[in-house]
């Protein structure tokens, strides 16, 4: 079967979408975030690390837009950049008719570019935002991977958001799952990061968001490379955690 070009791949996701864009695309909301992230027993590239993360996040008249640039410093001397963009296109915005049904709270185009010194991916499917009761969002996205050096495969990808209370105490739970199934060449992986942020900013009367917390990573057959005795990919790691807004 012939390979998906990313002309061809943006020309049927977006072409017949922006013909039902209002003239005027508006930014109804945004955020801006930085993150300092500090941890060990790192797997393929690592052990040790730091990451300075940056992430933008905004919700518009056509959907919403994720974006996050990570600076990867490893203690070996090893510099690495890695982002992703991923834009939604709702069907309930771009048609003007709710589509809830149940938990179901929209459907959406879902997309994703993966971008790397080594590769750049492409994904594309379908996506539902789901209305649960103590989540401020819960997603799920399913994507058909495009992907550059390697086979194509699947991924289903969920993130989500829980606060919560301990006492008079502020706290989130986020964070992210992604599987990604088998192909030739590569093994199916699972990579689940969540983040438990404490609230500082109701403590010192602060105007912006600021947190700390924990990280905790677990992938397992890290970047499709399958774990073994002779060469662990299987990961397992806390990050210390600083995250402020903008």
């Amino acid at each position: 079967m012939q390979k998906v070009t990313l002309p061809t791949l943006l020309a049927v996701m977006l072409v017949p979408a922006l013909t039902c864009l209002p003239l005027q695309a508006e930014v109804l909301w945004q955020d801006f975030s930085v993150s300092y992230l500090n941890g060990s027993n790192y797997r393929v590239d690592g052990p040790d690390k730091q990451i300075l993360t940056f992430e933008h996040v905004a919700g518009t008249s056509w959907g919403d837009s994720f974006f996050f640039l990570d600076h990867l410093r490893a203690d070996n001397g090893s510099r690495e950049n890695y982002a992703e963009w991923s834009p939604r296109l709702s069907f309930s915005k771009l048609s003007g008719t709710p589509l809830q049904y149940g938990v179901i709270k929209d459907v959406l185009l879902t997309s994703t570019v993966e971008m790397s010194s080594l590769q750049t991916n492409f994904l594309y499917g379908i996506a539902t935002d789901l209305a649960i009761p103590g989540f401020n969002y819960l997603n799920l996205n399913f994507y058909r991977r495009n992907n550059d050096g390697v086979a194509d495969n699947w991924q289903l990808t969920t993130t989500w958001a829980v606060p919560f209370t301990l006492g008079e105490q502020q706290f989130v739970y986020d964070g992210f799952l992604d599987w990604s199934s088998a192909t030739a060449d590569q093994s199916a992986s699972m990579n689940m990061t969540s983040q438990l942020k404490w609230a500082l900013h109701p403590l010192f009367n602060l105007k912006n968001k600021l947190y700390v917390g924990v990280e905790y990573v677990y992938w397992r057959n890290k970047y499709g490379i399958a774990d073994g005795p002779a060469f662990r990919t299987n990961e397992s790691n806390v990050n210390l955690l600083i995250k402020a807004h903008f």
